[in-house]
């Protein structure tokens, strides 16, 4: 897809937003607002706040636009969680929204949907809720882009159901895509990996009659090496391999059109400090280093969503790194964003998983929310 497609895209999905319609709804626009601006009769754009007009492209070195900076919830969950009756803080989605919205980011990431049940609206797990959730996302100038939520493990009429729901709460949202947290399984053996893809493949083709892409959330583990080589164990099972790594069998064996990733850019990096050896099929110890901005360069379109995560290296610890707040770390992301082309054609969402400073320090999450977005802010390259 071309600059002038994508664009036309974005901007049929943020007039979507500013009339109400799903995404469902919107599948017809997008098409007929693409195939405009390929042949050069797309109008000017509309947006559906100020905010949102910053440009997609950028030609004064800044390596993640203003539209694109992001930020997943559960970064914030002590706020969204925590009682409004009982402190000054922001705290529900509508406190937190307006705050990250005058920190200055533009794209968010649900990690679920609950907050305090005394915040403003109560319970908005629910289509109900989903509706007061894009009004205040609307009034704030926000764009939510995912939801790390639940992805069937088995696929009955009843998963289907519930996973079609979900898909519809999105689209309420006005997400563009719906995923987990989680590795699409925990297993190191091909034949669970086989049924992974299979199982993804599926439902990926599912959300897509959503207009809906789904995507998995990595942790390291899933680029270690894949067991599928002999010889077996008393289980039968392989105990070597042929030097694949997890993730990297499950992008070649699922549809790049229906089937994404979320790179956790931390997670990756943990990945390459732990995972370097594997046990080759005759025995023999080698090492291959991951590469992880190698892997996204490689297929960049299915990498749509990243966590821009950091972290110092400690190797007194076992994953090699300490989460810090974005900018404090030592991941070299100026080199990551530039190797990828990040320049509008990924959505970062920053997460620190230990942002939350508890009853010490209950305001710190945001806290570290705005130092991370200035740092997030000030890349170049």
């Amino acid at each position: 897809m071309d600059e002038l497609t994508e664009q036309a895209e974005h901007d049929a999905r943020v007039l979507g937003r500013s009339l109400g319609l799903t995404r469902r709804q919107l599948l017809a626009a997008t098409t007929g607002m693409a195939a405009a601006a390929a042949v050069g009769l797309a109008g000017g754009h509309v947006h559906a706040s100020p905010a949102a007009a910053n440009p997609v492209g950028n030609a004064n070195g800044v390596l993640v636009p203003a539209s694109k900076r992001g930020i997943i919830l559960y970064t914030v969950r002590d706020a969204i969680s925590r009682d409004p009756g009982t402190t000054d803080l922001p705290s529900g989605f509508r406190e937190v929204f307006e705050e990250l919205s005058r920190i200055g980011y533009r794209q968010i990431e649900f990690a679920g949907y609950n907050q305090h049940a005394n915040a403003e609206g109560g319970n908005v797990n629910n289509p109900e809720g989903a509706k007061l959730l894009r009004k205040w996302l609307d009034d704030n100038g926000l764009e939510a882009e995912g939801n790390h939520g639940s992805i069937p493990s088995t696929l009955t009429d009843a998963t289907l159901a519930s996973f079609d729901a979900a898909c519809e709460i999105a689209n309420i949202l006005g997400l563009g895509h719906i995923g987990t947290g989680g590795d699409p399984t925990g297993s190191a053996y091909l034949a669970d990996w086989q049924a992974a893809a299979d199982r993804w493949n599926f439902l990926g083709e599912r959300a897509a009659t959503h207009g809906l892409k789904l995507y998995t959330h990595n942790h390291d583990i899933a680029y270690s090496f894949l067991l599928d080589s002999g010889p077996l164990d008393a289980l039968g099972r392989p105990t070597r391999s042929s030097g694949i790594r997890r993730l990297e069998w499950f992008l070649a064996n699922t549809d790049p059109k229906h089937v994404f990733l979320e790179m956790d850019i931390y997670w990756a990096h943990v990945a390459q400090y732990k995972h370097h050896t594997f046990t080759a099929p005759d025995g023999s110890s080698v090492q291959r280093i991951f590469d992880p901005a190698a892997v996204v360069a490689a297929q960049t379109k299915r990498f749509p969503l990243f966590h821009a995560k950091d972290g110092r290296k400690d190797t007194t610890q076992a994953n090699g790194y300490v989460m810090t707040p974005f900018g404090e770390g030592d991941i070299d992301y100026s080199t990551f964003f530039r190797r990828v082309g990040a320049k509008g054609s990924h959505n970062p969402m920053w997460e620190q998983d230990t942002a939350p400073g508890g009853g010490a320090n209950p305001g710190q999450s945001l806290q570290l929310a705005a130092l991370s977005y200035e740092n997030l802010a000030a890349l170049r390259g």
